[in-house]
């Protein structure tokens, strides 16, 4: 009689300390963002909530500022297993599902509104085509324009040509793009970039203003281009691999909290955006406006680039006219309010 108890406790335990390991799951994901911005405080709340309404089924361990290298190295550590996912820009997956850059065309948008607009329409294009590509994510976090930012003077595309670019290193997509100005570009690791600001080995970056700042790019340049050249826009991706081992409930629960944790940080970085102009502008750095022949000729070359990038297959021609489509929309719209 105490035997079978005893077998039966045991049994209980077993299927106890089984469904815990079945359920329990710990997601290590990695980002440049050092610990202190909003962002890092934003994801770090909606973790502390999944872990509350999941009872620790699901718990995220963070690893910040770059603690786990670039955001290559930190994709081939979530081939491997050893990371589950990462906050990263929109264009570092852009080797799993090129058309996520179709906000990369440069010059394509003049200004915020634009963006807003067309993202209402094409932001779950993007979502559905990282999600076959085995990344789950929770929506996109608006990162504003990026800016031509250098330490000579750059008002026309010939002037840029003159100076020493950098694009990041994985990026195939931004590589093919500025070669269509006419330029050999430096790649490098994000993480290398001010000090090869520093050193000398580049001196021209195109980055979000915010990012400039919380990167410490802009204490290493003195020259904007008031001109927006690409919308950027980072991703919290989870494998989507492990993500699936998280019990359905739980895995609603992941996405609704984190859905809500990245809108969030998408609407605060509209008006850190915004502080960040000011900021740069305050630290003396010049904004140069090009002048409207120059204008001209930025978007004439810049349109080519989108062109190329549609030759090349690396952006859907379909998906491309469907964005020019919302751009025509949303002026005449404009275009009808102005009038009424």
């Amino acid at each position: 009689m105490i035997l079978k108890i005893l077998k039966r406790l045991v049994l209980i335990l077993f299927i106890i300390l089984t469904t815990d390991t079945v359920y329990a799951v710990k997601l290590k994901i990695a980002t440049l963002s050092p610990e202190g911005p909003m962002w890092m405080e934003k994801m770090r709340k909606g973790a502390k909530q999944v872990a509350q309404k999941t009872e620790n089924r699901v718990i995220f361990k963070f690893y910040p500022g770059g603690v786990m290298g670039n955001d290559k190295t930190v994709l081939r550590k979530i081939r491997i297993g050893q990371l589950h996912g990462g906050a990263v820009v929109g264009g570092s997956l852009s080797q799993f599902f090129p058309a996520n850059q179709i906000y990369a065309q440069p010059l394509k948008f003049k200004n915020i509104e634009e963006v807003d607009y067309v993202r209402k329409y094409m932001d779950q294009y993007i979502i559905d085509g990282l999600n076959k590509a085995g990344f789950v994510t929770f929506g996109l976090m608006g990162g504003g324009f990026a800016y031509i930012m250098s330490q000579k003077p750059i008002e026309t595309v010939e002037d840029l040509r003159n100076q020493k670019v950098w694009i990041p290193d994985n990026d195939k997509i931004s590589r093919s793009s500025i070669k269509a100005f006419g330029i050999t570009p430096i790649p490098l690791p994000i993480a290398d970039v001010r000090t090869s600001l520093q050193s000398g080995l580049i001196n021209t970056v195109a980055t979000s203003t915010v990012g400039a700042i919380v990167l410490q790019w802009h204490t290493q340049i003195k020259y904007v281009i008031d001109m927006p050249l690409i919308y950027v826009y980072a991703v919290l991706a989870i494998n989507k691999k492990k993500f699936l081992k998280i019990a359905e409930l739980d895995r609603e629960i992941v996405t609704h909290v984190m859905t809500k944790a990245l809108k969030e940080i998408d609407i605060q970085n509209r008006v850190d955006d915004i502080k960040a102009i000011q900021t740069l502008k305050n630290r003396g750095i010049t904004f140069i406006t090009p002048s409207q022949d120059a204008l001209v000729n930025w978007h004439k070359v810049s349109s080519n680039a989108s062109e190329k990038m549609v030759e090349a297959g690396i952006l859907p021609r379909d998906v491309v006219d469907q964005l020019d489509a919302h751009l025509t929309n949303f002026h005449l719209k404009a275009h009808i309010t102005n009038d009424q």
